[in-house]
């Protein structure tokens, strides 16, 4: 394995196995990561966050891995490790009426994994809220709100890590000098001006995922949007910051900037949007519950003690009556023992509502026999939620609606369900075939070109048909785990499966835990049989890396416009250099 970073003795005897197989997996990552990035140094980090750890989101991939790690005896994080939100509250796992068969017992066992190797399990996703957590320095944070909260208003500095790339961080103790770990790579590039008035903290998490929501293929943003907002108040309170960025994280922003509000760098600017209180209303009007609601869920993030404190003052000396749906809030262990100790737990209680520690709404795996409609106060839970992880139609409202619906004080009428099957099929045969973002341009040519590989991968050639999108690819909730079918509607690949394909696209957005999909993919035997990518990817490569996965990026042209879904193409690796060409033509 070559690569141009000069290994100290340490980071050497960890790539040469002399610090166990966990450690040498986890050096062969970063190095691989650096190369991709055009990085020539190995940093040293204060902290890591893991995501990946509710067996709905990790699966078999996640488990499959750690248990391999687990059986190296010399496998422990170097840096301090905060683990992120499991996929229930163990204690009161027949309270959420959980029927996925063994899901208690994976859940126990993935949190018992990462134990083993020295992980803190604070089952949280905010570590940004814990009182011993630092939220500064350079780190390597897996978990999209948290990267994007600690980047934006705390002295943190990492990148958007995946679940696989954090570990590899925290095991090691280091992290790649590129990216946002860079000052020139944390510059402003979208420019948004709102004038809409905004209060309610679910305004701002509707602001973060409409951001997020309008990005273009043609933006060359290889570390995702980062916005300069402006037309926002100068102060905004804990519970306003964290629903805006945990929102806008849906769609890979790491970081974002509020005009006036401390130091923001000079800008480049790739386009200019603008929210108003049209576009506000208009995104109320659309996620307005209009069928019966099943479960209400707050705290996605996890619940503040502020957002803890307002539901009690909803709650308080009221009973939610037995034929309004159940109300769920979702907080940190930290969170709920302040809550125990205020008073505030026990009027979420007193009222009926389930109050939960150690999951989240996006995590859980809901009974589809009675939970068929879930009301949020967060565009984060509707965007999983509603995704392939659980595929369930999903409402948002502000949270005194939220509570009010579950109180009985608001009704919604049942005008009937369209299930998700049905949503799918129907664009599945609307977009047969379909998977550039505009139409299918059949292009005649012949065509060749050449990138990059990882340093860690040897001499490859690869035939095989062509999957081809312009559009990132959401690997968790949205790409089928059985099939690699992609299941997004409006994703112009929406139908379509990437099984036993060259996959090429952008690169992943979304969740951190995305890697762990790829290697589920993997284990069953039905994942792409090569990934090529046009810019770095945190999300492909590392799973690629771990197995061997033959893997590109970087071509001096443009892939993506000069190949068509279902050519037959190679892919063929010799020393460092990578060629794909084109083999024959889809007809």
């Amino acid at each position: 394995m070559t690569n141009k970073i000069e290994l100290n003795d340490e980071q050497q005897a960890m790539l040469d196995g002399r610090r166990g197989i966990a450690k040498q997996m986890g050096m062969r990552l970063l190095l691989d990561m650096a190369a991709t990035a055009g990085a020539d140094e190995l940093v040293p980090i204060q902290s890591a966050h893991l995501s990946g750890v509710s067996p709905l989101t990790g699966g078999l991939g996640l488990r499959q891995f750690l248990a391999k790690l687990a059986s190296d005896p010399k496998a422990r994080v170097a840096v301090p490790t905060t683990l992120n939100s499991a996929g229930t509250d163990e204690d009161q796992f027949e309270a959420m009426r959980i029927v996925a068969p063994n899901f208690k017992e994976h859940n126990h066992e993935i949190v018992a994994r990462y134990t083993q190797l020295g992980v803190r399990p604070t089952q949280s996703c905010t570590p940004y809220e814990w009182e011993d957590v630092a939220c500064e320095g350079t780190a390597a944070w897996a978990e999209s709100n948290a990267i994007a909260f600690g980047n934006s208003y705390c002295n943190l500095r990492t990148n958007r890590e995946s679940g696989l790339s954090a570990l590899a961080a925290a095991l090691t103790g280091y992290a790649p000098q590129y990216g946002l770990l860079k000052a020139a790579s944390r510059r402003p590039n979208l420019e948004v001006i709102v004038s809409a008035p905004l209060s309610d903290p679910t305004d701002f998490s509707i602001l973060g995922d409409w951001i997020g929501k309008q990005r273009q293929p043609h933006w060359q943003m290889p570390f995702g949007p980062i916005p300069l907002i402006k037309g926002l108040p100068k102060t905004l309170s804990h519970e306003q910051k964290k629903a805006l960025t945990a929102a806008a994280a849906n769609y890979g922003c790491p970081l974002l900037y509020i005009e006036g509000v401390g130091d923001v760098p000079a800008a480049n600017f790739q386009a200019q949007l603008t929210f108003g209180a049209d576009a506000l209303a208009a995104r109320y009007a659309e996620l307005r519950p209009e069928t019966a609601v099943s479960l209400i869920t707050i705290g996605c993030p996890q619940a503040s003690i502020g957002e803890l404190r307002a539901t009690a003052q909803l709650l308080k000396g009221q009973t939610i009556p037995a034929d309004t749906p159940p109300l769920w809030v979702f907080t940190s262990a930290q969170n709920k023992a302040i809550a125990e100790k205020t008073g505030i737990a026990a009027v979420i209680r007193q009222s009926g509502a389930l109050l939960l520690e150690n999951t989240c709404p996006e995590v859980v795996p809901y009974d589809p026999t009675w939970v068929k409609h879930v009301l949020t106060n967060s565009m984060k839970a509707e965007h999983y939620i509603k995704s392939g992880l659980n595929g369930l139609p999903t409402s948002v409202m502000t949270l005194a609606n939220c509570v009010a619906v579950a109180l009985g004080e608001l009704h919604i009428e049942d005008r009937g369900l369209k299930t998700k099957a049905d949503k799918s099929s129907s664009a599945a045969k609307k977009r047969a075939n379909v998977t550039k973002s505009d139409a299918l341009i059949i292009n005649h040519q012949s065509f060749s070109a050449m990138g990059r590989g990882l340093p860690s991968q040897g001499d490859f050639t690869i035939t095989g048909e062509a999957f081809v999108t312009d559009t990132p690819i959401t690997l968790l909730g949205f790409v089928n785990r059985e099939t690699a079918v992609i299941e997004e509607p409006g994703h112009p690949a929406d139908g379509q499966s990437m099984a036993g394909k060259i996959a090429i696209f952008p690169k992943g957005s979304g969740s951190s835990v995305a890697p762990y999909v790829l290697l589920e993919l993997f284990y069953r035997g039905v994942a792409p049989i090569a990934i090529v990518n046009t810019e770095i990817d945190q999300q492909s490569a590392p799973a690629c890396s771990l197995e061997g996965i033959p893997y590109a990026y970087g071509f001096n042209a443009d892939v993506i416009g000069n190949i068509n879904h279902g050519d037959i193409v190679e892919l063929a690796r010799r020393g460092t250099a990578v060629t794909l060409r084109v083999l024959s033509r889809i007809k």
